[in-house]
């Protein structure tokens, strides 16, 4: 296969409006086409298509994007941006504007969840987090 495969987000007339949202949140982001009907962009050199498709269907939290965050700065920081008009979950997941679904998690999280002594409780600390506090982890 010559070309990356790469999703597409179905929107009800915000295409446009939520890939300029997300190359505003994400730095190094770019739109490289737009038309009435769908929209080319990229987030961190990832490929993305917007589709103006309509109300028939909704994004749901079946697909998720993640974003691991080398710095509770970065974490912060993610979290701030992609609630903006959306809503918190747990475990570092929360919901955009748009309705797309996304998981802010700490670099470290899967090492730390490996561990065979330290990952149960890293497990039981953050289930209780909405957004992931790096420190909180570490202490577990």
């Amino acid at each position: 296969m010559k070309n990356p495969i790469y999703p597409c987000l179905w929107f009800d007339g915000k295409a446009r409006e939520a890939a300029e949202f997300y190359c505003s949140v994400f730095p190094g982001s770019a739109i490289l086409s737009s038309s009435q009907l769908a929209v080319q962009f990229t987030i961190n050199g990832n490929r993305f298509m917007g589709l103006n498709g309509g109300p028939m269907y909704q994004i749901t939290e079946g697909v998720s994007f993640v974003v691991e965050c080398e710095s509770q700065e970065e974490i912060d920081y993610y979290w701030e941006k992609l609630t903006e008009g959306g809503e918190e979950s747990m475990c570092g997941w929360l919901k955009d504007k748009y309705g797309v679904s996304w998981q802010i998690i700490p670099a470290i999280l899967y090492e730390l969840m490996d561990d065979p002594k330290r990952g149960p409780r890293v497990i039981e600390a953050f289930l209780k987090m909405r957004k992931f506090d790096i420190q909180t982890l570490l202490n577990a």
